[in-house]
């Protein structure tokens, strides 16, 4: 049994078409990434195998159960954190758990050690007693996942988990993440940090105005552009202007400043690399670094999708 299957899902607001016929099935004990842009369908995805939207028309599980006709069924295995913390500010720690836990309907007994375990388990126990209105950012988010395990979930969706935290509670819930994933959980992460999907995910599904784009393994991925290259350059002078300049080097088909280096690229490296030789010597520079590492997991992200990234000499997608 699939711990979710989604078959020919359309979501339709008014004119807007929101889901346009989307079909992807994840499995018990994956850990699946659901990638795409703002707007994309993120959302609304998981707002409907939530049960809190209904689908225009087609079907989706959660563990054999039809999330449209057997709403609270589905949902009895699942524990669910928005991207926005849900915690309420006038409450302690401790009495947001047991609010939860009893929005989950666990037991009284069962839902203080389940508690007490994850209070520790997310370095807030020491504060259960304080109310959250003085909590951090990273805390709160913290307290949210707890909230979102308190019914020990076979199946947990993760909408940006680590959104703009500091680095301290960041390292914290992905040990967690990675702890649950250790047990047999199953977690549907949405995230924008690529990286992090590249890192944890096994599969990842990218999708883009509705659309699923691709559905595979992080790998499989960056394997369907490889035949496209990278090279990463670092001059002594790393100045934004030499974009400019760099992009007019024939055989280039994109540039862009990544921190201290240039990534360029081509379908034909080694000749750029010759011509990378050749225009530090005629502007004087010195080469510090020069790499080819195959194609990143944000490349594909960017090709699928027909996005630009931020910031200057950013080349449009075809």
């Amino acid at each position: 049994m699939k711990a979710i299957e989604v078959s020919h899902l359309i979501k339709k607001f008014g004119s807007l078409t929101a889901l346009n016929d989307i079909s992807f099935s994840v499995g018990e004990g994956e850990t699946f990434g659901f990638l795409g842009p703002n707007g994309a369908g993120k959302t609304t995805t998981i707002r409907i195998l939530t049960g809190v939207s209904r689908p225009t028309s087609g079907t989706a599980t959660i563990f054999g159960h039809d999330v449209k006709h057997d709403t609270i069924a589905a949902r009895q295995s699942v524990g669910i954190v928005s991207e926005n913390s849900n915690v309420y500010d006038d409450l302690t720690a401790w009495q947001n758990l047991m609010f939860s836990a009893e929005l989950y309907h666990v037991g009284r007994k069962e839902r203080e050690k389940k508690a007490n375990e994850l209070l520790r388990k997310f370095e807030l126990y020491e504060r259960r007693n304080d109310k959250v209105q003085g909590f951090s950012k990273g805390m709160k988010r913290r307290l949210t996942l707890a909230m979102g395990m308190v019914n020990s979930p076979r199946l947990i969706f993760l909408d940006e988990p680590t959104s703009g935290l500091d680095v301290q509670s960041n390292l914290i819930i992905r040990e967690v993440i990675s702890g649950l994933v250790r047990e047999g959980v199953t977690v549907f992460l949405t995230t924008h940090n690529i990286e992090e999907a590249n890192v944890m995910c096994d599969r990842v599904a990218i999708i883009n105005k509705g659309n699923i784009v691709a559905v595979d393994t992080p790998e499989s991925l960056k394997r369907t552009i490889r035949s496209v290259q990278s090279i990463e350059v670092a001059f002594d002078n790393n100045s934004i202007d030499h974009l400019e300049e760099l992009s007019r080097l024939p055989m280039i088909n994109e540039v862009h400043k990544a921190g201290d280096k240039f990534k360029i690229f081509t379908e034909l490296p080694s000749e750029v690399i010759d011509a990378l030789v050749v225009y530090a010597h005629s502007y004087n520079l010195k080469i510090l670094s020069i790499a080819t590492p195959g194609p990143s997991l944000e490349d594909v992200f960017v090709r699928l999708t027909g996005l630009q990234r931020a910031g200057d000499g950013i080349h449009a997608i075809d």
